[in-house]
């Protein structure tokens, strides 16, 4: 008995119980204590969030365990990497996670209202409200408030011939990024890139289609829309033509190298004729491969695999530009943008399956000697790539980021072209709508809704405090103009404009992307509202 953790003993009814040696030593929490344990450490989180919130908003730099830098003011980056070992904790960095997948924006703003409303529930915990009391009426809240961003929201012209709106939101997302120095051109790429690969009828953008590059070197002000493929590679040689017009192009999986014996015998080479003849059957293999190519009326030859010196100088005699090497993804965007077959074997290349492309050319960069491969003028001119200069890998990595929350947001328009007013002007108003509808209640819940309009505020509390402003003041007055006005525009004016209307100013959200915040944030507070103990498998307790 003496490896046991415990001894097992028999209540009256013949049921097995185990009894722990020092479980007067063990501590647990259950009910409130657990509540509130649960409460804390969310909040830790959404206030380590919180000075991230906003276009005056602060970065946070976070080192890997290797040393890698990651500078960032994304949150669903933030709490990717930060090193979380509270469960609930691990539930906010999934609820950043999940905005982050649905929406790509408001990864920030959506931790600070669930750290918000948990704050609330505290409050009302203590006030001796039974916690799934305060998880109803805070969905009902949530409901509510759904309702009246429904209610407030605008439609939005989403026209290829009219891109200016679409920008202006774009611009909104990129404000507290990185990239707002070359704000603009930023999000007019963003705004292509999308527009380019839309599918207006079924109002769906395929995100496949649009691909990311970054390259160390040159500004950001170098970022280009490249209506095509760029590849991180070069022609085989460097003695073959840097620029190829009207481009037939073969996509190969098979590699430039004579078939190996498939069985486990092995091939002896024991006299110079052997080898010579082993050569001779090399070259000739070679040949023959090289032959079907041009056979089919390629100019150019993508191969996913390498080849030798030996193949390459033949390709180059045969005038047969060749880039090897070529990775999986590429592959496959190729062959959409050329409207090209992928060939796995030389046998099955015939002029039908052969990509175009109006021009190939290689990009050299600086004194770097690095090289790119750009596809352009393709048959499938829905295919764009998005490419990136910047003066390190930090920086690079950071605008990806920053573009892939725009590329969103824009998305987002095309699918659903409704929209509400940033700068907290959302949030403000259905505060004050929750707050009028919990003088309507007569239960209990009218304290959740209460509450739920207080963590509303506390969204444009963090936006004013991080732009420098007097939060209670700035908050008071914006509030007071909006009751007084009806002019639910009415925001906080991050960027000193002079004007707190965000109309006026153009700072333009999804509706989609503010009624997600409100749904998910809610459901992970109703989530843990509802646990009251964590068991965890190596759990010591028999039950």
């Amino acid at each position: 008995m003496a490896s046991m953790p415990g001894t097992l003993a028999f209540d009256e009814y013949g049921r097995p119980f185990i009894i722990i040696r020092d479980e007067e030593k063990q501590k647990r929490l259950t009910g409130v204590n657990a509540l509130k344990s649960h409460i804390m450490a969310a909040r830790s989180i959404a206030n380590t969030l919180k000075t991230s919130l906003g276009p005056k908003g602060l970065d946070k730099m976070m080192v890997s365990s290797d040393g890698d830098v990651t500078v960032t003011n994304d949150g669903a980056t933030i709490l990717k990497q930060m090193d979380v070992d509270h469960e609930i904790a691990k539930l906010m960095v999934q609820l950043s996670q999940s905005q982050d997948d649905e929406i790509g924006d408001g990864t920030t703003g959506v931790v600070v209202l669930a750290g918000a409303l948990l704050e609330q529930a505290e409050q009302l915990l203590d006030k001796g409200i039974h916690p799934i009391r305060i998880a109803d009426g805070f969905e009902l809240a949530a409901a509510c408030a759904v309702r009246h961003l429904e209610k407030i929201s605008d439609s939005f012209p989403v026209d290829v011939n009219n891109l200016e709106p679409l920008i202006q939101t774009a611009m909104t997302t990129l404000g507290s990024k990185i990239v707002n120095k070359c704000h603009r051109q930023m999000a007019e790429i963003a705004v292509n890139a999308v527009m380019t690969v839309a599918d207006m009828e079924k109002r769906d953008v395929n995100f496949e289609l649009i691909k990311v590059e970054g390259k160390v070197g040159g500004r950001l002000e170098d970022t280009v829309l490249v209506k095509g493929v760029v590849v991180d590679k070069d022609f085989s040689h460097p003695q073959m033509p840097k620029v190829l017009r009207d481009v037939k192009i073969a996509i190969l999986t098979c590699p430039f190298e004579p078939p190996k014996p498939k069985t486990k015998h092995k091939l002896d080479v024991t006299s110079v004729e052997d080898y010579r003849a082993l050569r001779e059957y090399e070259q000739e293999k070679f040949d023959e491969m090289v032959k079907q190519v041009k056979d089919a009326g390629a100019t150019l030859a993508i191969c996913q695999w390498g080849f030798d010196d030996e193949a390459n100088h033949l390709l180059l005699q045969r005038q047969l530009p060749a880039v090897r090497w070529v990775g999986g993804p590429e592959i496959e965007l190729i062959a959409i943008a050329t409207g090209g077959r992928i060939v796995p074997r030389f046998e099955e290349l015939s002029p039908d399956k052969l990509g175009f492309a109006g021009l190939v050319r290689e990009l050299s960069f600086g004194t770097t000697k690095d090289h790119m491969l750009v596809i352009e003028e393709c048959k499938n001119s829905r295919a764009v790539t998005i490419f990136i200069r910047g003066g390190n890998k930090m920086i690079i990595e950071e605008a990806k980021r920053s573009i892939h929350d725009a590329l969103c947001v824009v998305r987002n328009l095309v699918v659903d072209n409704r929209i509400v007013y940033g700068g907290a002007a959302a949030e403000i108003s259905c505060a004050i709508a929750i707050s009028e509808e919990a003088d309507k209640i007569s239960s209990l819940e009218q304290y959740a809704f209460r509450a739920f309009s207080d963590a509303l505020e506390s969204i444009p509390l963090a936006l004013a405090e991080n732009s420098g402003l007097s939060p209670i003041h700035t908050l008071t007055e914006v509030k007071a103009r909006q009751v007084k006005e009806g002019n639910p525009a009415l925001g906080i004016d991050c960027m000193l404009k002079g004007t707190c209307d965000m109309k006026e100013q153009h700072v333009i959200e999804t509706l989609h992307s503010k009624k997600q915040q409100i749904v998910l944030a809610t459901q992970l507070v109703k989530m843990i509202l509802k646990i009251d103990d964590i068991r965890s498998p190596n759990d010591s307790m028999g039950f």
